[in-house]
């Protein structure tokens, strides 16, 4: 009986544990869910890089670059326009640019919701509506 109680308990131990640290997880942004922190970080580190390279094109050929002609020139070191359902967009005009990511709406009734991100020439991650 004895072991049973203290299998017991130590399974309560092992719930609280478990709701405490992986429940309630920090998120990277607000009504985000806590397993989108590794892919949103991604993102930022994919609109840094698409943001640096287009400087680079803008400073090196005097205009923007497509994103297509980027992956192509080897100045990006992604080989598609998108990550784990976010999609990658670069707009210009006059010199100055913008790359976006977006993501597909989450589903009616979802809790967790997409941020649609974007990076301009002042390299700051951003969120948009």
């Amino acid at each position: 009986m004895k072991a049973f109680i203290a299998i017991l308990v130590a399974c309560a131990v092992g719930a609280v544990v478990y709701e405490v640290t992986l429940k309630r997880m920090p998120v990277t942004d607000q009504g985000t869910a806590p397993t989108q922190a590794i892919s949103l970080t991604g993102v930022r580190a994919d609109l840094l890089q698409i943001a640096q390279a287009e400087r680079a094109a803008i400073a090196q050929n005097g205009h923007c670059a497509t994103l297509e002609e980027m992956i192509s020139s080897n100045a990006l070191s992604m080989s598609r326009p998108e990550r784990d359902g976010y999609t990658y967009s670069v707009a210009c005009s006059d010199g100055n640019f913008s790359v976006t990511a977006r993501h597909a709406p989450a589903p009616a009734g979802s809790p967790i919701r997409y941020p649609t991100l974007a990076m301009d020439q002042s390299m700051e991650v951003r969120e948009i509506n």
